[in-house]
């Protein structure tokens, strides 16, 4: 894998600082796929090194603690590119993650937008990444599906229903 911005030709347009995080934030999850999530300064510094020798633009730690992170209220940007597990903490966003509702940006680089380079971190997040059962505490009102369905095992929705009506005129 290529770590160096020097060798961030063939794609079309500028990569954003929202889309540096995103890489780093992926190449940690490749390169350590037993931790769940990372420090907001882990991914900075990895950051950091893919941009070597160019200076890591400022941005890139803004969009790592509020910019692009799923939970926070957009200001300005509205992307989920990534999911704050706890405070100072990060990860790549899952389809299913819960969000502000005010974010209804991407939640992944465009692929061409990518240096050719890194555009293989598209394929590994939706074949590998997404793909794993999130980590995440179940919901608990979601835990609740089937909870008192032995009251209503003997009594079927209609009858319950016609049971109530009788005696209406």
């Amino acid at each position: 894998m290529v770590t160096s911005r020097r060798a961030w030709g063939n794609m079309t347009g500028k990569l954003t600082v929202a889309d540096e995080a995103w890489i780093a934030t992926a190449l940690l999850h490749k390169e350590y796929p037993d931790r769940k999530d990372f420090t907001k300064k882990e991914i900075v510094q990895r950051a950091a090194r893919i941009a070597d020798p160019a200076p890591l633009r400022p941005g890139v730690g803004h969009h790592i603690s509020s910019h692009a992170v799923a939970q926070k209220p957009p200001q300005p940007g509205k992307h989920c590119l990534l999911f704050e597990t706890a405070r100072g903490r990060r990860r790549l966003f899952r389809p299913g993650d819960p969000r502000h509702p005010d974010r209804r940006g991407r939640c992944l680089p465009e692929r061409d937008r990518l240096p050719v380079a890194y555009r293989s971190l598209i394929d590994w997040y939706h074949t590998v990444y997404a793909a794993r059962p999130d980590d995440a505490p179940p919901d608990p009102i979601l835990g609740l599906r089937g909870v008192g369905g032995a009251l209503w095992a003997d009594e079927g929705a209609d009858a319950y229903v016609a049971r109530l009506r009788e005696g209406w005129s």
